[in-house]
């Protein structure tokens, strides 16, 4: 439950893949680098690439997806969004610490 990097300035309309192109220009200074041999879960919203898990689509996800048919995985495809589920679900329950930590992040702020 760490951020390993912050890139602050962005509206909160704009979307993630913009947000993680402009972090990852090699012309920024402080620019998002993956090491070797490390990943990050990303949403469907991504693709598959290197650095890079995002799930498998049209494949079964949610957690409570799992807990309404109590069913265990049939395929690799259904175990692997299974565990992925699980461990996005820790980097959510982050973002709602620091929201409920800093009421600042609970909305929108606007400055000149």
């Amino acid at each position: 439950m760490k951020f390993l990097y912050v890139l602050p300035g962005w509206e909160g309309s704009i979307s993630d893949s913009r947000v993680l192109r402009d972090a990852m220009r090699t012309n920024r200074q402080d620019a998002f680098v993956i090491p070797k041999g490390k990943y990050y879960l990303v949403d469907a919203g991504y693709t598959n690439g290197e650095g890079f898990l995002a799930p498998f689509r049209s494949t079964r996800y949610h957690l409570k997806e799992w807990a309404a048919s109590a069913e265990q995985p049939q395929t690799a495809k259904e175990l692997y969004n299974l565990r992925h589920s699980r461990a996005r679900n820790v980097v959510e329950r982050t973002f709602g610490l620091f929201k409920k930590k800093w009421a600042i992040l609970r909305s929108q702020t606007f400055f000149d």
